[in-house]
Protein backbone atom coordinates (compact mmCIF):
# COMPACT_ATOMS: atom_id res chain seq x y z
CA UNK A 1 0.00 0.00 0.00
CA UNK A 2 1.34 3.42 -0.93
CA UNK A 3 1.69 6.21 1.63
CA UNK A 4 -1.05 8.19 -0.13
CA UNK A 5 -3.47 5.26 -0.17
CA UNK A 6 -3.29 5.15 3.63
CA UNK A 7 -5.26 8.42 3.69
CA UNK A 8 -8.29 6.63 2.21
CA UNK A 9 -10.68 4.16 3.75
CA UNK A 10 -11.49 1.02 1.78
CA UNK A 11 -15.06 -0.15 1.36
CA UNK A 12 -16.87 -3.01 -0.32
CA UNK A 13 -20.37 -2.59 -1.73
CA UNK A 14 -22.46 -5.69 -2.48
CA UNK A 15 -24.37 -5.08 -5.69
CA UNK A 16 -26.27 -7.37 -8.06
CA UNK A 17 -24.55 -10.51 -6.82
CA UNK A 18 -21.07 -8.98 -6.97
CA UNK A 19 -18.82 -7.01 -4.64
CA UNK A 20 -17.48 -3.61 -5.74
CA UNK A 21 -14.19 -2.56 -4.16
CA UNK A 22 -13.71 1.14 -3.50
CA UNK A 23 -11.86 3.79 -1.52
CA UNK A 24 -13.21 6.91 0.15
CA UNK A 25 -11.52 10.02 1.52
CA UNK A 26 -13.11 12.89 3.43
CA UNK A 27 -11.39 16.24 2.95
CA UNK A 28 -14.44 18.42 3.63
CA UNK A 29 -17.85 19.36 2.32
CA UNK A 30 -17.02 21.40 -0.79
CA UNK A 31 -18.25 18.59 -3.08
CA UNK A 32 -17.84 14.87 -3.62
CA UNK A 33 -15.47 13.96 -6.44
CA UNK A 34 -16.28 10.61 -8.05
CA UNK A 35 -13.36 9.44 -10.19
CA UNK A 36 -14.04 6.61 -12.68
CA UNK A 37 -11.37 4.51 -14.36
CA UNK A 38 -11.40 3.39 -17.97
CA UNK A 39 -11.73 -0.01 -19.61
CA UNK A 40 -9.22 -2.82 -20.12
CA UNK A 41 -6.74 -2.94 -17.25
CA UNK A 42 -8.07 0.24 -15.61
CA UNK A 43 -8.58 0.27 -11.84
CA UNK A 44 -8.94 2.65 -8.93
CA UNK A 45 -5.35 2.15 -7.77
CA UNK A 46 -3.81 4.50 -10.33
CA UNK A 47 -6.35 7.18 -9.36
CA UNK A 48 -5.34 7.54 -5.70
CA UNK A 49 -3.02 10.53 -6.25
CA UNK A 50 -5.82 12.31 -8.11
CA UNK A 51 -8.22 11.61 -5.24
CA UNK A 52 -5.65 13.09 -2.89
CA UNK A 53 -5.68 16.36 -4.83
CA UNK A 54 -9.44 16.59 -4.37
CA UNK A 55 -9.37 15.90 -0.64
CA UNK A 56 -6.57 18.45 -0.23
CA UNK A 57 -8.94 21.04 -1.69
CA UNK A 58 -11.80 20.40 0.71
CA UNK A 59 -13.68 17.65 -1.13
CA UNK A 60 -14.79 14.16 -0.36
CA UNK A 61 -13.44 11.73 -2.97
CA UNK A 62 -14.45 8.26 -4.14
CA UNK A 63 -13.08 5.76 -6.62
CA UNK A 64 -14.05 2.14 -7.15
CA UNK A 65 -13.33 -0.79 -9.42
CA UNK A 66 -16.09 -1.66 -11.87
CA UNK A 67 -16.93 -5.37 -11.81
CA UNK A 68 -14.27 -7.50 -13.45
CA UNK A 69 -11.61 -4.87 -12.66
CA UNK A 70 -9.10 -4.50 -9.85
CA UNK A 71 -10.33 -5.97 -6.58
CA UNK A 72 -14.00 -6.15 -7.52
CA UNK A 73 -15.61 -9.49 -8.30
CA UNK A 74 -17.37 -10.39 -11.53
CA UNK A 75 -16.27 -11.09 -15.09
CA UNK A 76 -15.20 -8.25 -17.35
CA UNK A 77 -16.79 -9.93 -20.38
CA UNK A 78 -20.20 -9.63 -18.67
CA UNK A 79 -19.86 -5.91 -17.98
CA UNK A 80 -21.69 -3.39 -20.19
CA UNK A 81 -22.17 0.36 -20.44
CA UNK A 82 -25.51 -0.02 -18.69
CA UNK A 83 -24.00 -2.03 -15.85
CA UNK A 84 -21.16 0.49 -15.47
CA UNK A 85 -23.73 3.26 -15.07
CA UNK A 86 -25.81 1.24 -12.61
CA UNK A 87 -22.75 0.33 -10.53
CA UNK A 88 -21.66 3.98 -10.40
CA UNK A 89 -25.13 5.03 -9.25
CA UNK A 90 -25.11 2.35 -6.56
CA UNK A 91 -21.75 3.55 -5.20
CA UNK A 92 -22.70 7.24 -5.32
CA UNK A 93 -26.05 6.67 -3.63
CA UNK A 94 -24.48 4.49 -0.93
CA UNK A 95 -21.40 6.59 -0.17
CA UNK A 96 -22.28 10.20 -1.02
CA UNK A 97 -24.44 12.48 1.13
CA UNK A 98 -27.40 13.70 -0.89
CA UNK A 99 -28.15 16.27 -2.15
CA UNK A 100 -24.56 17.56 -1.98
CA UNK A 101 -22.81 18.62 -5.19
CA UNK A 102 -20.99 16.08 -7.33
CA UNK A 103 -17.80 16.42 -9.37
CA UNK A 104 -17.59 13.61 -11.91
CA UNK A 105 -14.26 12.64 -13.48
CA UNK A 106 -14.15 9.96 -16.18
CA UNK A 107 -11.28 8.39 -18.07
CA UNK A 108 -11.70 6.90 -21.56
CA UNK A 109 -14.81 4.66 -21.53
CA UNK A 110 -15.98 6.44 -18.39
CA UNK A 111 -16.55 9.56 -20.48
CA UNK A 112 -19.74 7.75 -21.49
CA UNK A 113 -20.46 6.87 -17.86
CA UNK A 114 -20.05 10.49 -16.77
CA UNK A 115 -22.58 11.58 -19.42
CA UNK A 116 -24.99 8.89 -18.19
CA UNK A 117 -24.57 10.16 -14.62
CA UNK A 118 -25.13 13.77 -15.70
CA UNK A 119 -28.43 12.69 -17.24
CA UNK A 120 -29.35 10.84 -14.04
CA UNK A 121 -28.30 13.39 -11.38
CA UNK A 122 -29.06 16.60 -13.29
CA UNK A 123 -28.32 19.85 -11.48
CA UNK A 124 -26.59 18.02 -8.65
CA UNK A 125 -23.54 17.70 -10.94
CA UNK A 126 -21.54 20.87 -10.34
CA UNK A 127 -18.57 20.01 -12.56
CA UNK A 128 -17.22 17.28 -14.82
CA UNK A 129 -13.82 16.36 -16.18
CA UNK A 130 -13.54 14.09 -19.22
CA UNK A 131 -10.06 12.66 -19.77
CA UNK A 132 -9.40 11.24 -23.26
CA UNK A 133 -13.10 10.31 -23.23
CA UNK A 134 -15.16 8.00 -25.39
CA UNK A 135 -18.87 8.03 -26.22
CA UNK A 136 -20.85 5.29 -27.91
CA UNK A 137 -23.82 4.61 -30.14
CA UNK A 138 -27.15 3.94 -28.43
CA UNK A 139 -27.08 0.33 -29.60
CA UNK A 140 -23.96 -0.36 -27.52
CA UNK A 141 -25.69 0.41 -24.20
CA UNK A 142 -26.94 -3.08 -23.30
CA UNK A 143 -24.33 -5.20 -25.08
CA UNK A 144 -21.92 -7.15 -22.86
CA UNK A 145 -18.29 -6.35 -23.63
CA UNK A 146 -17.47 -9.99 -24.31
CA UNK A 147 -13.98 -11.12 -25.20
CA UNK A 148 -13.22 -8.66 -27.98
CA UNK A 149 -14.93 -10.33 -30.93
CA UNK A 150 -18.62 -9.94 -30.18
CA UNK A 151 -21.40 -7.52 -31.02
CA UNK A 152 -20.15 -4.74 -28.73
CA UNK A 153 -16.68 -4.69 -30.28
CA UNK A 154 -18.11 -4.87 -33.79
CA UNK A 155 -20.42 -1.93 -33.18
CA UNK A 156 -17.91 0.40 -31.55
CA UNK A 157 -15.35 -0.33 -34.27
CA UNK A 158 -17.80 0.65 -36.99
CA UNK A 159 -16.52 3.98 -38.38
CA UNK A 160 -18.68 6.89 -37.31
CA UNK A 161 -20.95 4.80 -35.07
CA UNK A 162 -20.42 7.37 -32.29
CA UNK A 163 -21.81 10.31 -34.28
CA UNK A 164 -25.37 9.87 -33.01
CA UNK A 165 -24.27 9.02 -29.46
CA UNK A 166 -26.95 10.07 -26.94
CA UNK A 167 -24.13 11.22 -24.65
CA UNK A 168 -23.43 14.12 -27.01
CA UNK A 169 -27.00 15.37 -26.55
CA UNK A 170 -26.63 15.12 -22.77
CA UNK A 171 -23.40 17.11 -22.82
CA UNK A 172 -24.85 19.76 -25.13
CA UNK A 173 -27.55 20.38 -22.54
CA UNK A 174 -25.17 20.38 -19.55
CA UNK A 175 -24.85 23.83 -18.01
CA UNK A 176 -22.27 23.24 -15.28
CA UNK A 177 -18.48 23.53 -15.38
CA UNK A 178 -16.69 21.15 -17.78
CA UNK A 179 -13.06 20.29 -18.46
CA UNK A 180 -11.90 18.21 -21.43
CA UNK A 181 -8.39 16.83 -20.91
CA UNK A 182 -6.77 15.95 -24.23
CA UNK A 183 -3.44 14.11 -24.62
CA UNK A 184 -0.98 15.08 -27.31
CA UNK A 185 -1.14 11.55 -28.76
CA UNK A 186 -4.21 9.33 -28.61
CA UNK A 187 -4.15 6.05 -30.50
CA UNK A 188 -7.52 4.98 -29.09
CA UNK A 189 -10.00 7.86 -29.43
CA UNK A 190 -10.59 9.16 -32.99
CA UNK A 191 -9.97 12.92 -33.35
CA UNK A 192 -13.56 13.35 -34.51
CA UNK A 193 -14.85 12.10 -31.16
CA UNK A 194 -12.72 14.61 -29.28
CA UNK A 195 -13.84 17.43 -31.59
CA UNK A 196 -17.51 16.48 -31.20
CA UNK A 197 -17.17 16.42 -27.42
CA UNK A 198 -15.50 19.83 -27.40
CA UNK A 199 -18.32 21.24 -29.50
CA UNK A 200 -20.98 19.67 -27.28
CA UNK A 201 -19.39 20.96 -24.09
CA UNK A 202 -19.05 24.44 -25.57
CA UNK A 203 -22.81 24.71 -26.11
CA UNK A 204 -23.94 25.56 -22.56
CA UNK A 205 -21.23 24.53 -20.11
CA UNK A 206 -18.48 26.79 -18.77
CA UNK A 207 -15.90 24.91 -20.79
CA UNK A 208 -12.13 24.52 -20.41
CA UNK A 209 -9.92 22.47 -22.72
CA UNK A 210 -6.81 21.21 -20.93
CA UNK A 211 -4.10 20.12 -23.35
CA UNK A 212 -1.47 17.65 -22.14
CA UNK A 213 0.92 17.57 -25.12
CA UNK A 214 3.37 14.98 -23.77
CA UNK A 215 0.73 12.48 -22.65
CA UNK A 216 -0.89 9.58 -24.48
CA UNK A 217 -4.31 7.97 -24.07
CA UNK A 218 -3.47 6.46 -20.66
CA UNK A 219 -4.16 9.70 -18.80
CA UNK A 220 -4.87 7.92 -15.52
CA UNK A 221 -1.28 6.71 -15.37
CA UNK A 222 0.05 10.01 -16.72
CA UNK A 223 -1.68 12.01 -14.00
CA UNK A 224 -0.58 9.51 -11.37
CA UNK A 225 3.04 10.19 -12.31
CA UNK A 226 2.91 13.93 -13.13
CA UNK A 227 1.97 16.02 -10.12
CA UNK A 228 1.89 19.38 -11.90
CA UNK A 229 -0.57 18.20 -14.57
CA UNK A 230 -2.65 16.45 -11.92
CA UNK A 231 -2.96 19.71 -10.01
CA UNK A 232 -3.79 21.63 -13.18
CA UNK A 233 -6.68 19.27 -13.86
CA UNK A 234 -8.11 19.50 -10.36
CA UNK A 235 -7.69 23.27 -10.23
CA UNK A 236 -9.49 23.57 -13.58
CA UNK A 237 -12.47 21.41 -12.65
CA UNK A 238 -12.89 22.91 -9.17
CA UNK A 239 -12.83 26.44 -10.60
CA UNK A 240 -16.56 25.95 -11.10
CA UNK A 241 -17.24 24.74 -7.54
CA UNK A 242 -17.51 27.17 -4.59
CA UNK A 243 -14.71 26.94 -2.05
CA UNK A 244 -15.00 25.90 1.57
Amino acid sequence: MTELSCAFSPFTLPYDGEHLSGVYGDGGTRATAVVLHGAGTGSKDRLLPLLGEFTARGCRAIAFDFSGHGQSTGALRELSLRRRFEQAVAVIDARTPAPGPLVLVGFSMSGQTVADLVRHYGDRVAAIALCAPAVYAAGAWDLPFGDGGGAFSTLIRTPGSWRAAPALDVLRAYGGHAVLAVPGTDAVIPPGVTAALATALSTKARFTRLQLPDADHALGMWLRDHEEDRRRLVDAVLAGVPGR
